[in-house]
């Protein structure tokens, strides 16, 4: 089974011997792995690569697992990601400061590897039925999103940028489903990259579905992080298509009548509102204006930035 279909696992354990294992392990399984020898690469790597799963090792020469766990949780691009402890330590005392934690599993070396497969599959599988995380991007899905939006009601300065992947649909159908996660994992990775350079620990980031993903933020920075995004995507997603498509600057798709028709590349549009369209009574009405804001910015030709106002 292809590792875009089951998931990213991040291995955080300075242990290399261990790592490179459980590297090939889940590799062989099927899974996308990177590795992270310390506790401050592994947080990096998380924010950067948005993992499905976190395996975390508790004793690191930089920074213990402890100190890893609350990195990741106190930042909401890493705060959904479920995380699995791998410990030499079996005290009762060290598993309840993990919990405490919000860590998801435990398990102490060394371990069966098929337990730690199942567990790890479990972990996921929860995430998923959750509707914590997106199969395909790994970033937050509808459940995190919705409590986001929730959240964003009660606070005085806000902004959502909701960005919308125009031309998706056909890409998907002339180069496959294959291509098409590829490209929605890939969207996924710039968007993160720039809200990780342009934006704050408190600023969040989601797959809505489909080719819509969400970034909430404060209001001195939404624009620049959605035209940040633009250039990101105008600069990388072109890669994706053969050298024939791109250089035409479009796609030649047939028709239901068996005619030919040219189709854009994709490109990226921007809707912007802040809590000064509001107030808003409840997350249906913010997803109403954002929703209004998303179709206006698709109106535009090309990759385009539109401000609710």
């Amino acid at each position: 089974m292809a590792g875009t279909k089951r998931g990213k696992i991040l291995i955080i354990d300075d242990t290399i011997d261990i790592a490179q294992m459980l590297n090939f392990y889940f590799q062989a399984q099927g899974f996308e792995t990177k590795m992270a020898h310390r506790g401050g690469e592994g947080i990096t790597a998380a924010r950067s690569w948005a993992p499905n799963l976190v395996l975390l090792d508790i004793n690191m020469p930089d920074m213990d697992g402890y100190d890893v766990a609350v990195a990741l949780r106190q930042n909401l691009r890493t705060s959904h990601i479920p995380i699995m402890f791998l410990t030499e330590r079996g005290e009762k005392s060290s598993k309840l400061r993990g919990l405490e934690l919000g860590v998801d599993d435990y398990i102490t070396k060394p371990f069966d590897m098929e337990e730690l497969h199942l567990r790890a599959l479990n972990a996921l599988k929860r995430a998923s039925l959750e509707s914590l995380t997106n199969p395909v991007s790994g970033l937050p899905g509808s459940q995190l999103i919705e409590e986001q939006l929730k959240q964003l009601l009660r606070k005085s300065a806000w902004a959502l940028a909701t960005c919308t992947v125009n031309s998706f649909g056909p890409f998907n159908d002339v180069y496959g489903f294959v291509a098409g996660d590829d490209a929605l994992k890939t969207i996924g990775m710039l968007l993160t990259e720039v809200v990780n350079e342009k934006g704050g620990d408190e600023d969040f980031l989601g797959h809505v579905g489909g080719s819509d993903f969400l970034i909430a933020t404060l209001p001195d920075r939404v624009k620049s992080l959605s035209e940040a995004a633009i250039v990101r995507f105008d600069r990388d997603i072109p890669l994706l298509y053969s050298y024939q498509d791109r250089k035409a600057g479009y796609m030649t798709v047939q028709d239901a009548a068996g005619g030919q028709r040219h189709v854009p590349l994709m490109s990226l549009s921007v809707g912007i509102i802040t809590q000064a369209q509001g107030p808003f009574t409840d997350i249906r009405e913010l997803s109403e204006v954002a929703a209004e804001a998303k179709q206006k910015a698709r109106q535009a030709t090309g990759s385009s930035v539109y401000v609710e106002r």
